[in-house]
C-alpha cells in the first residue's frame, strides 16, 4: 500500500467513524487497498440500518397497509417461537423492518478460472473467507464482473433478499423477504438466527448446512404446534432432483479439468457438458414433473463454471446434524453445544466427524 492510498484510507475511516459502528470498521480496515469495495459496503449497511422501524409500530399504525400488516404479526409470532421453542437468540433482530425499495439487498458475485470448479475466495475478519462478493447496488456488482470476465474469468450474479450479521446489527425484517410464501418467510427467519446462534468463519458448507437444518426443523415444530398438517414436499423434491443433476454435471466437468487436455478440447468439452446438462434437464422435466419448468429460467441462461457454485454449499450436511440431533434427543441447547464443539474441532477432524453422522442410518 502506497502513502497515498493509506492517508485516503486513514481519511475514509475518520469520517465513517462518525457514523458506523466498530465491527464495520474492522471490516474496512483489513482491505483498504480495496476503499472502493469497502466504502460500498459501509454505505450500503448503513443504508439498511437508516431504513429500520420498529415492526410494532407498524402493526399499530392503522395506515399500514392491511397486507402488510398481517406479514409482519406473522414474521413476529414466528420470531417468538425462534427464541422461545427453538431457543434460538433473543435480540430486536428481526423485530424491525426496512423498505430498501429493490428487489434484492445485495447482489452476490462468483467468480472461477475458465477451467476451473475452485471459487475466488475473499476473506473478512468476521465472516472468513467466502465463494463471493456482495454489492449493494447492482451496476456495481455488474461492473465487477464485466472487469473479471474481461480477464478470462467465468462469472455468475446472484440476488440475495436476506442474509445476517451474525448478530453485530440488529437485522431487520426486509421487503425483499415479503415476496415470499408465509412457510418461507417463517423459515427463513429461522435460517439467519440461526447463524446468530453459530458461525464457523470460512467453512460455508457446514455453516449453510447447520442453518438448513434448523430452518427445517424448526419450521417442523412451527407447523406442528400450530396443528397445521406437514409440510407439502412436492416442492422440496424437484429442488433436490434439480441439484442432484447440477452436482453430476459439477463432478464430470472436475474430470475434464484434471484430464490434461489442451484447451482447446477442455473448450469443447465444457460446452458439451452443458448441453448434456440441458438435456437432462428437459428430460427430468417432461418424465417426473409433467412439463412444470420449475427451473427453465436457470438452465435456458448463459451456463458456466461460477453459475455452479452455489450448489450443494445448503444441504452438503444437513443429515449430519438431524442425526446430532436425533442424539441429543432434540434437545436445542444441547444440539448447539454439540455443534460449537464440531466447529472447534481441526477441519479435517470435523470432516470425519461430519462424515460419520452422515452414515448413520435413519
Amino acid at each position: 500500500m502506497t502513502m497515498a492510498m493509506l492517508e485516503q484510507c486513514t481519511s475514509l475511516l475518520v469520517d465513517l467513524s462518525r457514523r458506523v459502528a466498530v465491527p464495520l470498521l474492522a471490516l474496512l480496515l483489513s482491505g483498504c487497498s480495496t476503499v472502493d469495495y469497502y466504502g460500498q459496503l459501509a454505505r450500503g449497511q448503513l443504508q439498511l440500518l437508516n431504513a429500520r422501524q420498529p415492526v410494532q409500530e407498524l402493526i399499530d399504525d392503522p395506515a399500514t397497509d392491511a397486507q402488510l400488516r398481517q406479514r409482519l404479526v406473522l414474521s413476529q409470532q414466528a420470531r417468538r417461537f425462534a427464541s422461545e421453542q427453538l431457543r434460538l437468540p433473543d435480540n430486536r433482530s428481526y423485530r424491525l423492518y426496512a423498505d430498501l425499495q429493490r428487489p434484492f439487498v445485495v447482489w452476490n458475485l462468483f467468480a472461477t478460472e475458465e477451467f476451473s470448479l475452485q471459487p475466488q475466495l475473499h476473506c473478512f475478519p468476521i465472516a472468513g473467507c467466502v465463494a463471493y462478493r456482495g454489492f449493494y447496488q447492482q451496476n456495481r456488482a455488474r461492473g465487477a464482473a464485466a472487469l473479471l470476465e474481461a480477464q478470462g474469468l467465468d462469472t455468475y450474479l446472484g440476488g440475495v433478499e436476506a442474509y445476517s450479521t451474525l448478530g453485530w446489527f440488529d437485522d431487520p425484517i426486509l421487503n425483499t423477504m415479503l415476496r415470499w410464501s408465509d412457510e418461507r418467510l417463517v423459515a427463513v427467519i429461522f435460517h439467519e438466527l440461526a447463524h446468530q446462534q453459530y458461525y464457523l468463519a470460512g467453512d460455508t458448507a457446514f455453516n449453510e448446512s447447520y442453518a438448513t437444518f434448523v430452518e427445517q426443523e424448526g419450521l417442523r415444530q412451527w407447523r406442528a404446534a400450530r396443528g397445521l398438517p406437514a409440510a407439502k414436499t412436492l416442492g422440496v423434491q424437484p429442488r433436490e432432483q434439480f441439484s442432484e443433476l447440477v452436482l453430476a454435471s459439477r463432478g464430470r466437468l472436475e474430470k475434464l479439468y484434471a484430464s490434461g487436455l489442451d484447451a482447446e478440447a477442455m473448450r469443447a468439452g465444457k460446452q458439451a457438458e452443458f448441453e448434456r446438462l440441458r438435456a437432462e434437464y428437459r428430460q427430468l422435466r417432461t418424465n417426473q414433473w409433467n412439463g412444470v419448468g420449475y427451473y427453465d429460467g436457470w438452465i435456458d441462461g448463459p451456463l458456466n463454471n461460477a453459475k455452479l457454485l452455489p450448489f450443494g454449499l445448503y444441504d452438503q450436511w444437513v443429515a449430519a446434524f438431524a442425526n446430532l440431533f436425533a442424539e441429543v434427543n432434540g434437545d436445542w441447547p444441547a444440539f448447539y453445544r454439540r455443534v460449537a464443539e464440531l466447529g472447534a474441532l481441526p477441519q479435517t477432524q470435523r470432516l470425519i466427524q461430519l462424515q460419520a453422522l452422515d452414515a448413520v442410518p435413519d
